[in-house]
This record gives C-alpha cells, structure tokens and sequence, in this order.
C-alpha cells in the first residue's frame, strides 16, 4: 500500500500591532496512509497486540487519531486521552516502550519525561502547525524583548520552544495556571496559538502578549455559518475547543479542551451537540454518549468543498501498518538531546505538580507562588 502524499497551504496572519510575533509559514505537508481493506486491518491489529506483549511495550493515542488507533490503545492497556494525560500515562507506566500515535511534540514530550525509556511513533514526521509556525530561534529571541514576563508556552511546541518557556500549559490547564500567575501580578508571554492566548485572556483579565500563530482545523470554524447550523438543529448544544475564533467561542454552550468537550457531552441533556474541534474526537463522543447525535461544526461556506474538514491532516498520518513496522524494526523512534530535554522538562513537570495539586484540594495560589522564569 502506498500514502496519498498531500499539500497543506494554509496562511498565518501578518503581524498585527502589540500582538507579538509571527513566523511566515505558510505551507507543509502530510503523508496520509490508505484505509486497510477489512482482512488486511485484523492483521495488522493481531500483529499490533502480539508485538506490544513481546516488546513490553504501551500504547497512548490522542483523541484525534484514527478509531483503529483509538481502541487498539484501549484494547491492549493503553490510554486514549488529551496531550495532559498521554504525558502523565507514559511517565508512569511500567512499560519500556512507549508508542504515541500522535503527533511529533506529543512522542517529544513522552521522551522528555520519560529519557530511559524508547519511544516510537508510526511516523515521527507528522507535525503540527502551531509547532510549525513557531520556531525555537525566533521564539527565544521574542521572549529575550520582553524579559519581565512569565513565559507560558502551549504543549503544542518543539522541546527547543517548551525549553525556553517557564510553564507549559495544555487547553485543560491553561486557564487555572494563567489564572493563578496572574493573582501572583504575573505579567505572561504567551506563545504560540493566538485563540487560546485571547480566549484565556478575556476569562482571566490576565496581561498577555502573544506570539501570533493558529491550528489550521479550529481556525477554519466559521461563525455564520455555525449560527445557521444551530438554527436548523435548535435543540441542540455547542461544544467548542478553546484554539477557535472568538466569534466561534461566543456562540458555545460549553467550551473546554477534548477532555473538557467529552465531560460536557456526558453532563448536558441535550440529545444532539454541534462540536467545534478536530473530527477525531466524534469516535470516542459517539461510544460514550448511545443515543446522543454529534454534528461537525462547518469550516466552510456553501461554495466550499465540503462544509466542515475538521480533521488535522497529520493525526491522519498515524495509521497501523505504520505502527506495527515501527515495533517491529524500530523505525520512528523520537530522540531527543539529554540537555535539551533536562531543560524541556522543568516546565513541564510544573505543569504536572500544579494539575496534581488542584486534584488534591490544594489552592492554585499555593502552586505558583515564588515560581517566576526558569
């Protein structure tokens, strides 16, 4: 079988006045692998669970890879989760090898915090475009002009980015750890998604400069016609992942990460929801929720193509013969520098001592105090 090899353009905002920086990139690529005929996925699955008891390995996938991926990981013992707890699941696991399906900073971050352990992914060149449009270099050099601010990065960065950063955030953390710095008179930088950097800032009334970058799925939600999808499904309730415009935002009925978005579809009564994230998400929507109907959110106007791609073309590029070839030779194991990855790792293990401590009852303020720049 051979990948359908597929062009992604898309654009990045110029920079605006006091928004921060930007990095000009406009254009990469995916390698999306074909669907598996029926006969051809049993095998690779039978293959996938024999491998992973004779390696001793775990398997973590992200909400936003393919259904096979998902319930294969849940099948053998692993974990389908957001960014926050693949990192916590991999650290503690007692497993040697760790397989991410994912994308590239997600098989970094699992690296990082766990370095004695081999970390594979079905192929480590799929990327992101918040990881893309913000380079280390450039990065460094913004937060060298602002050195009075607590520099917040998003778990969607290179090791080099979370590296220079003093806490590392995810979309179901970023409020309550911005939120208690800011009690703290903390002034943030912000980097890299400009969605989440504003939606946090007008719920925090934190003081925010923010590099200017955007996810190429949520940035495509469109408002108008979101307004006229809810009015031809009235009843129903939306869900919106934080990385959206504000006009998308301003029409939720509960915005939260993909933990966040899976808690609100199980807490609300509505039998039909419209969901504004990447479509991965709808697999694990529809197996929590019998009975529940869940609607892609439209990116796209009549004219378009379709009326909503909501679906990240590098998650795409994690499929199973990939993974299996991976256990089975080792390919797309993720290497990161040691003294790369001793820095990278400060703020994240803030992000995990702070999470763990707000699960324990302790008060945020508690969690940041005399914490500044690394």
């Amino acid at each position: 079988m051979t990948s359908n090899v597929i062009s992604v353009d898309y654009e990045q905002p110029l920079l605006q006045p006091l928004s921060g920086a930007v990095c000009d990139t406009r254009h990469a690529w995916a390698r999306v692998p074909p669907e598996p005929t029926p006969a051809v996925r049993e095998a690779l699955k039978a293959r996938i669970r024999r491998l992973l008891r004779e390696r001793n390995a775990v398997m973590v996938s992200h909400y936003y890879v393919h259904p096979d991926l998902q319930d294969l990981a849940e099948e053998t013992g692993g974990l389908v989760s957001d960014s926050l707890e693949m990192a916590r699941f991999g650290r503690d696991h007692a497993a040697q090898t760790l397989v991410v399906s994912g994308v590239r900073f997600m098989g970094e971050t699992a690296k990082i915090l766990s370095p004695e352990k081999r970390v594979l992914m079905p192929d480590p060149e799929a990327t992101c475009s918040l990881d893309l449009g913000c380079p280390a270099d450039a990065f460094s050099a913004f937060c060298d002009q602002h050195p009075d601010r607590t520099v917040v990065v998003y778990a969607n960065t290179s090791a080099a980015v979370k590296a220079r950063a003093d806490w590392l955030v995810t979309s179901s953390c970023a409020l309550d750890v911005v939120r208690a710095l800011h009690a703290q008179g903390r002034k943030i930088l912000w980097a890299p998604d400009r969605h989440l950097g504003d939606y946090i800032r007008r719920e925090t009334g934190a003081d925010m400069l923010s590099w200017d970058g955007a996810c190429i799925v949520h940035d495509e939600f469109k408002a108008l016609e979101l307004e006229l999808l809810v009015e031809a499904h009235p009843g129903a309730k939306v869900l919106v992942h934080p990385e959206s415009p504000a006009s998308v935002i301003a029409l939720a009925d509960a915005v939260g990460s993909t933990s966040g978005i899976l808690a609100a579809a199980q807490r609300m009564d509505a039998r039909e929801f419209i969901v504004a994230t990447d479509t991965g998400l709808l697999h694990k929507l529809r197996a929590l929720n019998p009975g529940k109907t869940f609607i892609e959110a439209p990116t796209a106007g009549n004219g378009a193509t379709c009326k909503s791609c909501a679906h990240c073309p590098w998650m795409a590029m994690n499929g199973l013969a990939d993974l299996a070839r991976a256990l089975e030779t080792g390919e797309g194991e993720v290497h990161v520098d040691p003294a790369l990855g001793l820095r990278a790792r400060v703020p994240i293990d803030r992000m995990l001592a702070f999470t763990a401590g707000l699960r324990s009852g302790q008060p945020a303020g508690s969690l940041v105090a005399g914490i500044g720049a690394a």
